[in-house]
């Protein structure tokens, strides 16, 4: 089957930049999006739109039924789910299924068996694949003190993770029994905020880890590449800021060994187009332990298409369509060249805690140049809403070798122009001149250590003190709450714009100035 037009149901950078690859396959396609969005980059890229919910808020992305109307409405052959939002939803794909709408993505058992953690440890161990010692289900309601047991038994440092999600929600890192039961407390109750589903599990820390992941894809016809590692150890609270290809720590023996067991995993639950599997690196051993499957494409996807020379969207609504992977792995390895370096650009502030900085962006200037690659879902004019993650784009490069590489970048951040709302330039600049991440060795845990380093000392004049970052976001956050509640309700906003969260925020540390 030919696809004819393709629903995005996404927005933001992944919308644009699936739309692009669509219009070179001469394929047309349908934005949706909410209230909130109107305006948005990724509608006007896209052949048509259509609306899919009145409260301009993250929930309007999220309703089956409205995008599967949107799609009917629109006549679209397929929908392609982005990441994020409905794109690992086996119920989605169910229902495009029932719809008679192909999905571009894996089947929904095998986001099934991968999409719950402890299930997929299970089959990923039952595949040949190494795990990291921890539990095989997750905690049940009132065996808290078991757990703590359990914990004492394996060895702190422990890992608490959410069973039903991934993005470091739910996720807490425990060093001693005395911090156990509070952090048990509180990744439950983020997990069930995040996910729906407040269960946890446990998992041996890893010493120094390095977070290396593996992008496969597969066909119908059961075969299955690898296509190269990604490191993703620069974090900031488990969420990825940079990412680079290939890892420092990777050897072409290790590549190969972590390659074949993710296609392992993936082979056996069925596993059809673009997935990652991910893995933590021991930092003094190499020895190498699945984490999880991400059953999509990944936001870091850039990177990897600059080293082998793939359209990796391409290939999954080619692989939709029931086409047979063009390459062999022995293609792959032929093709896999130089060095690429992904950083996320964040409309946040740093110096306020990360606080997201929405607002109009006044101009938009992005680096161009020899292999510089901007996806970005914004531009001049455009407006960042405060319903949605903070990230409006990310900056690719490559070069012949990671030292040119990590050089190429800093130049394109240092040429990458924001203005209107504060974003996290600076801070990704500091990030590339520290020494550990200039020599390739670092782990998991470099932005934490190196906050002295990146962020200004608390106390110089402008800055906010913990307590009054509290204050403002617990402003923020009622506001926010209350503004949603009125939208929901179908009546005006007594106060307007003038008062939504970020404006309340803006007044109190105006106050707090004193002007």
């Amino acid at each position: 089957m030919q696809f004819r037009k393709i629903l995005i149901a996404n927005r933001g950078e992944i919308a644009v930049r699936v739309a692009r690859t669509c219009r070179e396959m001469g394929i047309s396609t349908v934005a949706i999006y909410s209230d909130a969005d109107r305006a948005a980059l990724h509608v006007r890229t896209c052949d048509e739109a259509v609306r899919v919910g009145p409260p301009p808020s993250r929930e309007s992305y999220l309703v089956i039924e409205n995008v599967i109307a949107a799609a009917r409405t629109s006549r679209a052959d397929a929908i392609h789910p982005g990441y994020g939002f409905l794109s690992e939803n086996p119920g989605f794909a169910r229902a495009c299924a029932e719809a008679k709408i192909a999905f571009i993505g894996p089947p929904p058992e095998a986001m099934e068996e991968m999409g719950e953690k402890t299930r997929a440890r299970r089959k990923a161990s039952e595949a040949g694949v190494p795990i990291v010692p921890g539990m095989k289900e997750p905690i049940p309601e009132g065996q808290e003190a078991a757990a703590k047991e359990y914990a004492q038994r394996v060895g702190y440092p422990i890992m608490i993770k959410a069973a039903a999600g991934g993005g470091g929600k739910g996720m807490r890192l425990v060093e001693s029994p005395k911090d156990f039961d509070a952090a048990l407390t509180t990744a439950q109750r983020e997990a069930l905020s995040a996910f729906g589903d407040g269960r946890v599990y446990l998992e041996k820390a890893i010493s120094r880890p390095r977070h290396v992941e593996i992008q496969i894809f597969a066909d119908r016809s059961g075969t299955c590449l690898w296509l190269g590692e990604r490191e993703c150890s620069v974090q900031r609270r488990h969420q990825k800021v940079i990412e680079e290809t290939p890892s420092a720590v990777v050897t072409p023996q290790l590549r190969a060994q972590m390659g074949e067991v993710a296609c392992k995993a993936a082979l056996a639950v069925g596993y059809v187009g673009a997935g990652t599997c991910e893995f933590l690196v021991d930092g003094n051993t190499r020895s190498f332990y699945f984490l999880e499957m991400n059953t999509r494409l990944q936001v870091e996807h850039p990177i990897t298409e600059w080293c082998t020379g793939l359209d990796l969207v391409r290939w999954q609504i080619e692989v939709a369509q029931g086409a047979r992977l063009p390459w062999s792995q022995e293609d792959v390895l032929r093709n896999l060249r130089g060095h690429a370096i992904e950083a996320r650009l964040y409309a946040e502030d740093p110096a306020r805690n990360f606080m997201p900085s929405p607002g109009t962006i006044g101009e938009l200037r992005l680096s161009a140049g020899p292999f510089v690659r901007n996806d970005c879902g914004v531009e001049s004019g455009s407006e960042v809403p405060r319903y949605y993650d903070p990230m409006i784009g990310k900056l690719a490069v490559w070069a012949g070798s990671r030292e040119a590489a990590v050089a190429r970048r800093k130049r394109a951040l240092s040429e990458t122009v924001v203005k209107g709302i504060t974003t996290n330039t600076g801070y990704l600049r500091r990030i590339l001149d520290l020494e550990e991440f200039r020599r390739g060795d670092y782990d998991t845990g470099l932005l934490a250590n190196a906050k002295d380093r990146l962020l200004p000392a608390v106390g110089k004049e402008g800055e906010l003190t913990p307590d009054q970052e509290l204050a403002i976001s617990a402003a923020a956050i009622f506001q926010l709450e209350r503004d949603e509640r009125v939208a929901l309700q179908g009546a005006p906003s007594t106060n307007g714009s003038a008062t939504s969260a970020w404006a309340t925020a803006g007044r109190m540390e105006a106050l707090r100035r004193g002007r």
